[in-house]
């Protein structure tokens, strides 16, 4: 028998659904008696998968009520539905146009299953994510601060970047209560930062935004932080390898790191030093000592082993 997949359009007041192979579209308003009402109607189905697009956060409630009603809920990627929409030859954007394609994409594709963050997990991502929005605005305002010329003008450009010095200090001060205070976490803390180059920004950056670190293949665990190499060729012709997509904030911090451990890790200096000498351009040289590092990182929390130095 077919399995049953639901597709689900999220906006700001109402949810979109399509059930496959049924063809049955309905809709419910976003709220409380909506959710009820979806929950028991998808219960009796007993779906594969239901999914919801990324809609910057919108979905999360719809997410978590359905997760918490035994429905195996994926957040599927906006790009990847256009793209298999436009393969389709669906030019037409509605929200039960887009209901149907996420129900359609799911029976074909059947993105992966796993299972939503917790409340501590969520809070976690939540204060990193709001640490790296402000270290964004201070760094601007900084910027911004060396062009002014009027005294009160930098007068008033310092008292903002000491009030966000403030609120980026208890940050820091609330993640680091919120790691210690969980013993996995913690584990996890520590032997992150065995590695040479990895502190305690990056640890904690891995830890809420790549919750997959250690139980994931090699080829796996680069594809989620975008350090995966893809190259194109065709007949003779030989394209440059290129990485794309994964999670830009899991890059950028693995990025900074790899400088770190390019000066303070011994295999990675060294990994570093020989592609240079071998003529590989030094951007492309810290790129690939990053997917280094990366492996590394994934094989220390895999054997839960801290890093010991050959």
């Amino acid at each position: 028998m077919e399995g049953v997949y639901v597709g689900i359009d999220v906006c700001k007041e109402r949810l979109d659904v399509h059930i496959l192979p049924q063809g049955e579209s309905f809709a419910v308003t976003y709220d409380s008696t909506g959710l009820y009402r979806l929950c028991e109607r998808l219960k009796a189905q007993a779906p594969e998968l239901v999914g919801l697009e990324a809609t910057g956060g919108l979905e999360r409630l719809a997410a978590a009520v359905l997760s918490g009603c035994g429905l195996q809920v994926v957040i599927v990627n906006p790009a990847q539905v256009r793209h298999y929409a436009a393969a389709l030859g669906e030019r037409a954007k509605t929200d039960p146009i887009d209901a149907a394609v996420i129900a359609r994409f799911c029976q074909a594709v059947k993105p992966p299953f796993h299972p939503l963050p917790d409340a501590l997990s969520r809070h976690l991502n939540e204060l990193i994510a709001r640490r790296r929005q402000i270290i964004e605005v201070l760094v601007a305002e900084q910027l911004r601060m060396r062009h002014l010329t009027v005294n009160s003008l930098i007068s008033g450009a310092k008292r903002i970047i000491a009030a966000l010095e403030r609120e980026l200090h208890g940050l820091d001060g609330e993640i680091d209560t919120v790691v210690r205070g969980s013993p996995m976490w913690r584990e996890k803390d520590d032997l992150l930062k065995s590695v040479p180059g990895i502190g305690s920004k990056t640890s904690r950056t891995l830890i809420a935004e790549l919750p997959e670190l250690g139980a994931c293949s090699r080829k796996q665990i680069a594809a989620l932080a975008g350090l995966a190499p893809f190259t194109r060729t065709s007949g003779k012709w030989k394209g440059k390898s290129f990485i794309a997509g994964g999670r830009a904030p899991i890059r950028a911090a693995l990025f900074i790191a790899t400088l770190s451990a390019i000066r303070h890790n011994p295999a990675i200096k060294h990994f570093y030093q020989r592609l240079v000498t071998a003529g590989k351009p030094k951007m492309k040289a810290i790129i690939a000592a990053a997917h280094k590092l990366l492996l590394i990182l994934n094989a220390v929390l895999r054997t839960k082993t801290p890093w010991q130095s050959a």
